[in-house]
């Protein structure tokens, strides 16, 4: 049974250890293919991931008895995270601990690297730091495999966190199959001044009408290009279904795409729901040059570099008391 719950912000409760402390990687989809709106309420997919290395690093450490789930959130945006039983990193834990049969009483500390309604899967993250650690704080199964099934209840983008690197999702994004890559890829990373809601962004999708007729497909020009290490090749083939809506729902997307193509990125895209917009060059050099061109440009509020593949969530702490 499941204790009172109490919510807190950006500031921690005495006595945190011991604590375990889990970095989760963000995602972007090199492609997103989306099918119609089906009667259960959910669109197919048909997308490729991969996780870059921007993190959230999620802290959990015990209550004491009865005390229920509490959650701080600082960092980037953190105003703009909700701190109650609704955010994903409290579900977890809260699903976990039914499941396994345990008092969910712990306090969460999520620390945000990732942008907030960026379409990055910030929360998504956040949620598999959370079940990763409260597995391992619990002493409960913490492999992978044990997780998965877990993450997909709670999101469809939570088990590729859990998973990392490069992969093919499919069904709701959830049905994960590893992906032949090799080499890097730089990403640079613009961030808009306002988010954008994920079921807004598929509500002006739908309202669009630009779903085709049939099921979603991966793109076999994309694949081949990511097993030879192609970055310009991947650059040619990005592509996101929902880029119009999202454009459609902030214009000044389009400018940001734009700039991005006149600099000289191999292929820029809106990531996920938006409105981040993910811009794929060559070399770290290049990635500082249109960092300085961005940053100067007034169209977004900040800029992130980052590499990719990298590992999903992974324990990068754990504390004794």
């Amino acid at each position: 049974m499941v204790g009172p719950a109490t919510s807190t912000r950006d500031r921690e409760p005495p006595g945190h250890s011991p604590a375990v402390t889990v970095a989760a990687p963000a995602k972007v989809n090199l492609q997103l293919s989306v099918g119609p709106l089906h009667s259960d309420g959910f669109h197919p997919l048909a997308t490729v991931f991969q996780a870059v290395a921007l993190y959230d690093e999620v802290t959990v450490s015990p209550a004491r008895p009865g005390a229920g789930v509490s959650l701080t959130v600082t960092g980037q945006s953190c105003q703009d995270v909700p701190v109650g039983p609704e955010n994903l990193a409290w579900r977890a834990a809260v699903l976990l601990a039914d499941t396994a049969g345990v008092s969910a009483d712990v306090h969460i500390a999520v620390r945000k690297g990732i942008p907030v309604a960026g379409g990055m899967a910030g929360g998504s993250a956040d949620a598999a730091a959370s079940l990763l650690a409260c597995a391992r704080l619990w002493g409960l199964p913490s492999t992978r495999s044990d997780l998965t099934p877990l993450a997909a209840q709670l999101g469809s983008d939570v088990p590729f966190i859990l998973m990392g690197g490069t992969a093919v999702g499919t069904g709701r994004g959830d049905r994960l199959t590893a992906a032949l890559v090799s080499g890097a890829y730089h990403w640079v990373f613009a961030l808009a001044h306002v988010g954008l809601s994920t079921p807004s962004v598929y509500g002006q999708f739908d309202a669009l009408a630009t779903a085709a007729a049939g099921p979603p497909r991966v793109s076999g020009d994309l694949m081949s290009a990511l097993r030879r290490g192609d970055a310009t090749a991947v650059g040619r083939n990005l592509s996101n279904d929902l880029q119009s809506a999202a454009i459609s729902l902030r214009p000044g997307l389009r400018s940001l795409l734009e700039l991005g193509e006149d600099a000289g990125a191999l292929g820029s895209l809106v990531s996920g729901s938006g409105p981040t917009v993910a811009m794929l060059v060559a070399d770290k050099d290049a990635a500082m040059s249109l960092t300085v061109l961005l940053s100067s440009s007034g169209l977004c509020s900040a800029v992130r570099y980052a590499m990719g593949p990298v590992a999903g969530a992974h324990v990068v702490r754990r504390e004794r008391g």
